[in-house]
């Protein structure tokens, strides 16, 4: 009886966890596992700032402050996956659907809480979570790059929420609720914008292609 030898598989992990480098890096590398650990996070500042229940205690604040740190590392994990060459296919999936997580949730829970209209958590899940769907549907024939809209927006976006989260108003008069409301109007408007212009660039690629 002839026995074949098993074929050699590659393990995932195997490769560049933090180095920088040509070799192959470990889906386990430094940046993927800043993105879970931010993805993991949702779920625990959400839980705190339902607990908190508008009571605007010390829950609030720590869920906040979470919120924050979360944000705040999507940088950290960038700048890492590119200036350490430990760009992965898995990195290229998670980081949008960590932010996505982040974001959505705390928009959600802030209408739950009724410190923000449904409308307006409806309209900006609907752009981010239907533009990251049609850009994974997209991915294998072309990449549309983000532009600074985009990348603007997601900032005024954070700024937003965390002022939200923060609810500077109360403790620092009705002037910071009118900025907080500014910025979160700003950040709707950008979301809407961009999601358009994200469409458009595409239809002209695809219209590009066609010719």
């Amino acid at each position: 009886m002839q026995s074949g030898a098993r074929p050699k598989t590659t393990n995932p992990f195997e490769g560049r966890i933090i180095s920088r480098g040509e070799t192959p890096a470990s889906k386990g590398n430094i940046a993927n596992i800043i993105t879970v650990a931010r993805i993991l996070l949702a779920p625990v500042f959400i839980w705190l700032l339902l607990s908190d229940d508008h009571a605007f205690g010390v829950l609030r604040y720590v869920a906040a402050g979470l919120f924050i740190i979360a944000i705040v590392t999507d940088s950290l994990d960038g700048y890492l996956a590119r200036g350490r060459n430990l760009i992965t296919d898995v990195g290229i999936i998670l980081d949008p659907i960590a932010d996505k997580v982040l974001i959505g949730g705390a928009l959600v829970v802030l209408s739950i809480l009724g410190d923000l209209p449904w409308w307006i958590t409806i309209v900006i899940l609907v752009r981010e979570f239907g533009i990251t769907i049609f850009r994974f549907a997209a991915l294998s024939q072309r990449v549309i790059p983000a532009s600074r809209g985009g990348k603007l927006k997601t900032v005024v976006q954070s700024v937003a929420i965390s002022l939200f989260l923060v609810a500077p108003w109360t403790f620092l008069g009705s002037w910071a609720g009118w900025v907080s409301w500014t910025l979160m109007i700003a950040a709707l408007l950008l979301t809407v914008v961009t999601g358009i212009e994200y469409l458009w660039q595409a239809w002209r690629q695809n219209r590009t292609s066609a010719v």
